[in-house]
């Protein structure tokens, strides 16, 4: 009886994992159908770029505001980092 149970137990566990892994093994292929077909046929989006304005907007900001950034950086990378570039958004 004992016996029974146990061998029942373990046929359900087997047929329980494979039946996980085939469903997986079904989501991942579908992933990667799905992928693939995105890549094909959906056109890859083109952001237009705009001209910035580099020296208006370093001028736009203060030596205030720029001594301000630049020791948070300091502060934050320990005095390894500095700003290249810095402009509003």
């Amino acid at each position: 009886m004992i016996t029974n149970d146990i061998y029942g137990a373990l046929q359900l566990l087997v047929v329980g994992m494979v039946t996980v892994f085939i469903v997986l093994l079904i989501v991942i292929n579908l992933g990667k159908l799905l992928i693939w077909a995105v890549n094909k046929w959906a056109p890859e989006e083109t952001v237009a770029k705009k001209a910035a304005p580099a020296a208006k907007a370093i001028a736009s900001i203060d030596a205030t505001t720029k001594a301000i950034i630049d020791a948070t950086i300091s502060q934050i990378t320990g005095g390894k980092g500095r700003a290249e570039k810095i402009t509003k958004l």
